[in-house]
């Protein structure tokens, strides 16, 4: 049947914004599969996989083979594929900083607009809301307990796919409303590999494949809801992946340092009610799947979208788009000062902008071994040109305004801790000009500093600064090397040797705003005000989202007796992030001395509601009732005050 008459043989309704709605509208079933390579999968030529629940859609559906992200890394990949944008429109490049824009038209809120109930369930802490991909979801479960992150690592901040599915379908049998919208996030095959078993010792010599087959079985518990219901069959389904995982090719572990397609290649299968299934060749990205899905649904699509609607190649019909796929990593310019990848895929062919050029012919190459760039310069020339304008044509006239995420007390401060935070892009400038290093060339160091990075947030800091030493042989000149053997001493305890690393961080980079902020905690615990205020106020002029600065800050003030300028130091913080309760007390405890206790209890019951078990807060709570005459509301905070 063919794709019109399956879905407009209903008739139409209204939808919540008085746009025309199928009356009778298919479910959509989106699934992602986190760090899932497209030739490790069964349907993909892989022999070794057990993916039976894969294959199987791909068999009743429609399955492209050469699918690609356009950013090896899970948060900005995502970001890309629900809005149908590249991440210079997003303003998502890494996994620690922006957001998305309040006003992004995402897959969720156009739905939502056009009468589907919205529900998402997230497996990962880095797709957490806190980072705005819930924009438009009438449910976005998440729920990670970030004060884990002191034990654990932010990216293994996750939750296992079984328990995922079990959230699901326990929704699912409640929310009972129609039509559907249900996003599936499941990052099992995400480092570390640790599946559960039988799939741990099944797959003893491949855990990653293991992480794989277990998450299959997890999708097939999915499917089998539906298929029960008798929902299935007109369900629209998307099942692909946000990016793959190197396996150690080109020197690469996992992802998100490289663009080769090893990192960049996924799997892309649609299962579109009345369609037959086929295989697509063409070269696609995840940025087609929002207008496609729209399309499918005799949807408009909004004018922001950068994707093309895929729905001619799944109808069978030659599309007669040319294919010009844009992929980019800046993860070695934002956390190591190197150059950034941009690249440029079309027709077999695949251009990387980079210090060192290269130009693969991916066709044939697929591995990208053969680096063509030198005997085919005048295709990488012109590839070159079509790559700069793809960016200058998908990039705001003024850019993404910065819209910033870490704004969470427990997850800013633990990512700051950790050194995730520690690079202000743009504000490193190389030494006597020279050019910022290829990554090829800093392939071993990168995998040195990770691991090293992984030893310290473990406590090991031993032996990472023995891992930091050595790739210190290499870039003798890093800020950020600098830095994390700073945190290393600060962990050991060695604070003047601390200092050291975070002041010699900044000669190399006088505007690095976390080695600022780490050196002025430092000198005010060292009893050296003068100097924490100084590196302090630098640190928040930096960085005016850390809240954690402006309210250090402000600590050091009252030590000074610079009453005025630690009480607006209070409120810019409670400004910055109205959710940190001890700015919240700090303004109180202020108006308190001021002589304003309405002003002071307001923002003290602010305090206790985000954090009720500040003795403190509660204390000043009381003394505020008390001077407003409200004698039992005092008595109480006084006696909660007291409370173990």
């Amino acid at each position: 049947m063919a794709l019109g008459l399956a879905v407009a043989m209903v008739p139409v309704g209204k939808s919540r914004t008085g746009g025309r709605l199928e009356a009778d509208p298919p479910d959509v079933i989106l699934v992602t599969i986190d760090t899932l390579r497209a030739d490790h999968v069964g349907c993909y030529g892989y022999a070794l996989a057990q993916t039976p629940t894969i294959d199987a859609l791909a068999r009743s559906g429609v399955r492209f083979t050469r699918a690609y992200t356009p950013v090896p890394l899970t948060l900005p990949a995502h970001g890309s594929l629900l809005t149908g944008t590249f991440p210079m429109a997003t303003g998502m490049h890494d996994f620690t900083t922006n957001k998305l824009p309040a006003n992004s038209a995402t897959l969720a809120r156009i739905l939502h607009d056009h009468g589907y109930t919205t529900a998402a369930f997230i497996g990962a802490a880095v797709l957490d809301s806190r980072f705005g991909l819930n924009l438009g979801f009438d449910e976005y479960f998440d729920h990670f307990d970030f004060s884990q992150l002191r034990v654990t690592n932010f990216d293994q901040l996750e939750r296992r796919g079984d328990q995922v599915v079990d959230e699901v379908l326990s929704w699912l049998k409640l929310n009972p409303r129609r039509p559907l919208f249900l996003w599936v996030h499941l990052y099992d095959p995400h480092y570390p590999y640790t599946p559960p078993e039988p799939y741990a010792s099944r797959f003893r010599n491949s855990l990653y494949d293991g992480e794989i087959a277990f998450v299959d079985a997890q999708v097939g518990r999915l499917f089998s809801y539906f298929r029960e219901r008798g929902e299935y069959d007109n369900a629209l389904i998307v099942l692909t992946s946000d990016h793959g995982e190197g396996l150690g090719e080109h020197g690469e572990k996992t992802h998100g340092f490289f663009i080769y397609n090893s990192t960049l290649h996924v799997p892309l299968i649609f299962k579109v009610p009345g369609v037959r299934p086929r295989v697509v060749e063409e070269e696609v990205s995840l940025v087609d799947v929002l207008p496609t899905l729209l399309q499918a649904l005799k949807l408009p699509v909004p004018p922001v979208v950068q994707g093309r609607s895929l729905m001619s190649s799944i109808l069978g019909r030659p599309s007669g788009a040319s294919s010009n796929l844009y992929a980019e990593t800046y993860l070695p310019l934002l956390h190591f000062h190197w150059s950034q990848l941009r690249s440029l895929q079309s027709h077999g062919w695949k251009f990387i902008e980079a210090p060192q050029p290269e130009l693969y012919e991916v066709r044939r190459d697929t591995g990208e071994r053969n680096n063509l760039f030198k005997g085919q310069g005048a295709r990488a020339l012109e590839m070159r040109e079509r790559l700069y304008a793809l960016m200058r044509r998908y990039t705001p006239p003024a850019g993404p305004e910065p819209n910033k995420a870490l704004t969470d007390p427990a997850l800013y401060d633990r990512l700051r801790s950790l050194g995730y935070v520690a690079v202000s892009p743009g504000t490193y400038v190389q030494p006597s000009g020279k050019p910022l290093p290829d990554p090829k060339d800093r392939i071993q160091t990168y995998e040195l500093l990770s691991e090293a990075m992984s030893d310290g947030q473990r406590g090991r800091y031993q032996e990472s600064l023995r891992k930091l030493r050595e790739a210190q042989r290499t870039e003798p000149d890093s800020p950020t090397i600098n830095f994390m053997i700073g945190l290393d001493d600060q962990g050991l305890r060695d604070f003047p040797e601390a200092m050291a690393q975070f002041q010699a961080a900044l000669k190399a980079n006088p505007d690095f705003s976390q080695a600022l902020f780490n050196l002025g905690e430092l000198q005010a615990q060292a009893g050296d005000l003068d100097s924490a205020a100084v590196s302090l106020a630098r640190a928040a002029k930096l960085d005016p989202t850390n809240f954690v600065a402006t309210f250090e800050l402000g600590i050091v003030y009252l030590k000074q007796n610079r009453y005025e300028e630690a009480f607006r130091e209070f409120q810019r913080t409670a400004a910055i992030n109205p959710d940190y309760a001890p700015a919240h007390a700090a303004v109180g405890e202020g108006y308190l001395h001021l002589g304003k206790p309405n002003e002071a209890a307001k923002e003290l019951e602010r305090a206790v509601e985000l954090d009720p078990r500040s003795r403190r807060a509660r204390y000043s709570l009381g003394l505020a009732y008390q001077a407003l005459g409200r004698q039992a509301d005092a008595e109480r905070e006084f006696e909660r005050a007291k409370a173990p």
